[in-house]
């Protein structure tokens, strides 16, 4: 008989598996996200969660919570018969989201009932090790299925997308088990804890070896081992080293209280890591192995370099020797924990409320001004994903909030998918169609060089006041990249603009036209698009984040491909091995676009701005937008000369990979200041380069008209 679910309005069914008992003395990590998210969730009236247990007396949320009972079997799977009987809830109640925990194989069970309902996936383990998740086209169709999949690291989330482009999908993000910090630091004892199975893969057997000699030599310390494994057995015995077992989380989390030290020396992959996390919030000094999601945990974990019993040895007595870094590392935890329950669950109630909650639709209002055809590569058979960097998607936002009425070809994307020779003939052929159509007074192309001689000729005829201008990114020096590359593409159109907008100074560019106006094109940023403030968020999983690809168009790393920015960053992460840095392009990890960038950005507080060549003045990656627009604390080069518009409590500027690492490590230890430096140049590069101030700057000049950007009084 199915067991009568107490309110109606129950309307997210959370599925827990069913070997992950929601009960307070063995719980497992799924169990203790559903439990620790609950209590913050604005949508607690409307979660019935899902588990199977015997121990009905001990179950967390009793009134939320619906027990399957899972009957003895010979020939039916204990899996379906959980999965059947959660069904019969899901027939009679009609559940608009379904979250489930971990099972892949539940999900496409029960999508084959419910295909219509919103599911959202929470992944604690390695995907490519779970039943429903293993091949290439499992994870696609999990990925057509689901309306959002939560990773719990980014080493996770990274294994899930093995083989997969992560930048043709928008409905995941991580989402890290969390904590509900103390406001009191505890009173400490002399106490070295480590909590988990007993196994080697956790890395028991060195922490034995280890802790027996630290307790041999350190008379006034003690050690506590939490947790067991019967598949192995140590024989570790001191009397001042105490097993506990398994014990319920709530007392694991006053252990922690208590101790001093946590160590947690995996030689495994862990997908995360709740320890680290748990005991660092509750001020222990960490000590951890970089594997897996560890490095995620903790905001200063203390590293083994080498995962052996001895280099454990040497971390946990430089701590017992050196009073003041442990008490200076247990309070810097104390105070900094990473992963908050209240800030995360923000984010999971966001997803649920928009299932919940009808959405507002947003209308824009046009004004009759000068009409623009923007002619630009708008990545359609990419699917859009460069959106985020795209100059010329700014660029016509901003013409369109101005009122502007705009026309666009992506002349890319005709090219594309037409062979080539016929390719350039269909766009010119729509070129010349709309300009006479539709007769623009303005044609603006970005990175423009396929329309003909007799293309220009002809509207340049029929559209006498016509004016053409043109903007341009990559590099147009001869000591720079590919110029002779990039100048012979820009030189076809050259008897045909009259502007030509450059992102360095025109001062800088190399056999210049005196048909041709030069002018200055900062990289525009839009808060619809540099959407995130970064220092406000109080958790930041890594220190520094760069990305650098081989071509947007490409969107992956080429092989065999060098860029010279990837000695510059080897360099600076030798220099800073306690440094946690987050690099995207290098060392065969590809590069993120679209939503992925910003998950990515997110992770990080500070960020580094390089491009390839000698540097210029005003001369940058077109990421500058992104890192500044977003909130990040953004270091750049001198030579760059930045400084010509921002001040040093607004950009953080370098004179050498040297200076550069003595900054990071600087800002690193004053996270305040850091922030504060960020929210100060988001401010002044939105004053300066929004989307707005840019078209309307193209736009002036374009006409010749005498109005001068708000940046203008800056160049030099």
């Amino acid at each position: 008989m199915i067991q009568e679910i107490s309110s109606m309005s129950k309307k997210i069914f959370v599925v827990l598996p069913s070997k992950d008992q929601f009960i307070k003395n063995y719980a497992g990590s799924a169990s203790i996200w559903v439990k620790d998210f609950f209590k913050k969730s604005i949508f607690k009236k409307n979660i019935q969660i899902f588990g199977s247990t015997n121990n009905l007396k001990d179950v967390f949320i009793k009134k939320n919570y619906t027990n399957l009972q899972i009957p003895k079997l010979k020939l039916l799977s204990k899996s379906n018969a959980y999965i059947n009987d959660f069904l019969t809830y899901c027939i009679k109640h009609k559940p608009l989201i379904i979250e489930i925990h971990n099972r892949p194989s539940y999900l496409l069970k029960i999508n084959k009932k419910f295909f219509k309902t919103n599911f959202i996936l929470i992944l604690h383990n390695d995907p490519l090790k779970l039943k429903g998740s293993m091949t290439i086209d499992d994870r696609k169709f999990l990925l057509e299925i689901c309306y959002k999949i939560y990773f719990v690291s980014t080493w996770v989330e990274d294994k899930f997308f093995d083989g997969l482009d992560k930048n043709f999908y928008t409905n995941f993000k991580t989402i890290y088990p969390s904590v509900e910090p103390i406001k009191k630091f505890p009173n400490k004892e002399n106490t070295i804890i480590f909590s988990g199975k007993l196994n080697s893969a956790k890395g028991f057997d060195l922490f034995g070896s280890a802790i027996i000699r630290i307790l041999n030599k350190y008379k006034k310390w003690n050690a506590i081992a939490v947790g067991d494994e019967p598949r192995e057995k140590f024989l570790f015995k001191h009397k001042r080293l105490n097993f506990t077992g398994w014990i319920p989380h709530n007392k694991v989390l006053k252990l922690y209280n208590k101790s001093s030290i946590n160590i947690a020396p995996s030689i495994w992959d862990e997908p995360f890591g709740r320890s680290p996390l748990e005991s660092g919030s509750r001020g222990n000094a960490v000590i951890i192995s970089k594997r897996g999601g560890l490095p995620e945990t903790i905001r200063k974990p203390i590293f083994l370099e080498k995962v052996t019993a001895n280099e454990l040895f040497n971390e946990i007595e430089n701590l017992i020797n050196n009073v003041k870094l442990l008490k200076q590392t247990q309070v810097n935890n104390f105070k900094n924990p990473l992963h908050l329950i209240s800030e995360n669950i923000k984010i999971i109630d966001k997803d649920r409320e928009i299932v919940l909650k009808k959405s507002k639709k947003i209308n824009i209002n046009l004004n009759k001004k000068p009409k623009v055809l923007h002619i630009y590569n708008r990545a359609e058979k990419i699917g859009g994903r460069i959106y985020f960097i795209s100059t010329g998607k700014k660029i016509e936002n901003g013409l369109i909030r101005l009122g502007h009425d705009v026309e666009g070809i992506s002349d890319r994307d005709i090219l594309s998918y037409n062979s080539k020779l016929k390719g350039k003939d269909i766009l010119n052929k729509i070129f010349r169609e709309k300009t006479l159509y539709y007769r623009p007074d303005l044609i603006l192309m970005g990175h423009v060089n396929t329309i003909n001689d007799e293309s220009f000729h002809i509207v340049k005829k029929k559209c006498r006041n016509l004016v053409i201008s043109q903007w341009y990114e990559d590099n147009l020096t001869l000591n720079g990249p590919d110029f002779e590359k990039n100048y012979s593409n820009l030189k076809n159109n050259f008897n045909f603009i009259n502007n030509l907008f450059i992102s360095t100074h025109p001062d800088k560019v190399s056999k210049k036209s005196s048909n041709l106006n030069y002018y200055f094109l900062p990289t525009p940023v839009d808060k619809n698009i540099e959407k995130l403030n970064i220092y406000n968020l109080k958790d930041f999983t890594y220190d520094v984040f760069f990305a650098m690809s081989h071509g947007v168009n490409r969107g992956k790393i080429k092989s065999g491909k060098k860029d010279e920015r990837e000695n510059f960053i080897k360099e600076l992460m030798k220099l800073n091995k306690d440094i946690k840095f987050d690099i995207y392009g290098y060392n065969s990890r590809n590069p993120v676009w679209s939503e992925s960038f910003y998950e990515a950005i997110s992770r990080s507080f500070m960020a580094v701005n390089l491009n390839r060549g000698k540097l210029k003045k005003y001369s940058s990656s077109n990421r500058i937008g992104s890192l500044i627009g977003n909130g990040l604390l953004t270091f750049i080069d001198y030579k760059k000369k930045f400084n010509h518009f921002f001040k040093e409590n607004e950009l953080v500027f370098y004179k050498d990979i040297y200076d550069l690492s003595d900054k990071i490590n600087f800002y690193k230890d004053n996270i305040d200041i850091a922030k504060k430096i960020a929210k100060n140049g988001q401010k002044k590069y939105f004053k300066l380069f929004n989307e707005k101030e840019v078209a309307k700057y193209i736009i002036n000049k374009s006409f010749g008209l005498k109005q001068e950007p708000v940046w203008k009084k800056y160049i030099k």
